[in-house]
């Protein structure tokens, strides 16, 4: 049996919400598994979904370019946010977001792209600018959305600058319409995008992984009714529905109006511009999302350097 420290209690606490005797009971029944215990903890009825586990822990910026057709998203991280408020990091950033639409969502070919104003490569430039701002930062992730006919639309929250934040969204639209209402629509989805934080697009594009998880979760929270099998089956199929209207881009209410369901918004922009509209994906990136932070004891360091 996997050792149960006061560490894993605590990460299990923040994850679930749950007590502490609870996070170690199941803890217990996991063998040391915190995603397991979380289930565990949610078939019990005894936690809320987990939605804490991917917290930001990592400083940095996300940068967003469009062209047109085309759309990028980069994310450069650093050590500390003061370093998002320096000119220089910012233009980098900017910079990686536009090489970034020609990187195919290719980390390591926008690494290796040639960075505007020299011969350096960005790595290069990464690895200089790190010399001279004086903190490590990474070059961390990138993507990109293209369409044949239509637009891709770009939104950043908590915006420091221009197309840089903490939250960088693309939106494709696939249609042969007038662009500016289509562009007009791109906007608001994304920004309901970095609101609602959709997990897929639709139904068909869950993670089976994800979903089956969801299935077993909501299968032993029906059991607990004592209702005959034929009668679970049904209402785990009714909480799935539900599930999907929260995780589905097209399922969602849309933030803009909270009426619609985003689905029935295309299909009405689609007759108002007198042509097919399809939202062919969206990306979304949280900055640091994923990334746990090292946690420090400042006691122990002040006692390091003093040599005790």
């Amino acid at each position: 049996m996997a050792a149960i420290s006061a560490a894993l209690v605590k990460e299990l606490r923040e994850k679930s919400g749950a007590g502490m005797m609870d996070c170690k009971k199941a803890l217990v029944e996991t063998d040391g598994d915190v995603e397991g215990a979380v289930d565990w903890l949610r078939k019990k009825g005894l936690a809320a979904a987990a939605k804490k586990a991917g917290r930001v822990a990592a400083e940095g910026l996300v940068g967003v370019a469009a062209a047109g057709s085309r759309g990028a998203v980069v994310e450069v991280n650093a050590e500390t946010d003061f370093v998002a408020r320096n000119e220089t990091f910012q233009d980098f950033v900017r910079n990686c977001a536009s090489l970034a639409l020609e990187a195919n969502g290719d980390i390591d070919a926008l690494a290796s792209a040639v960075y505007p104003g020299g011969g350096n490569a960005v790595s290069e430039q990464l690895t200089q600018m790190i010399a001279t701002i004086g903190e490590n930062m990474a070059l961390r992730r990138t993507a990109q959305l293209a369409v044949s006919d239509g637009i891709v639309a770009t939104y950043v929250h908590n915006q420091s600058a221009p197309e840089l934040g903490k939250i960088g969204v693309l939106v494709a639209l696939e249609s042969s319409g007038d662009k500016d209402k289509l562009s007009a629509l791109g906007k608001q989805l994304a920004m309901h995008v970095a609101a609602a934080n959709p997990q897929a697009l639709d139904k068909d594009s869950v993670d089976q992984g994800m979903l089956d998880r969801e299935r077993d979760v909501l299968s032993e929270q029906a059991r607990a009714s004592g209702k005959p099998e034929e009668i679970i089956a049904k209402m785990v199929e009714g909480r799935l529905r539900k599930y999907f209207e929260e995780v589905c881009l097209l399922e969602q209410v849309f933030v803009v109006d909270g009426e619609n369901k985003v689905g029935k918004v295309v299909e009405a922009m689609a007759k108002d511009i007198g042509a097919a509209i399809k939202l062919v994906g969206f990306v979304r990136y949280q900055l640091g999302e994923g990334i746990e932070r090292e946690e420090s004891d400042f006691a122990a360091e002040v006692a390091a350097t003093r040599g005790s």
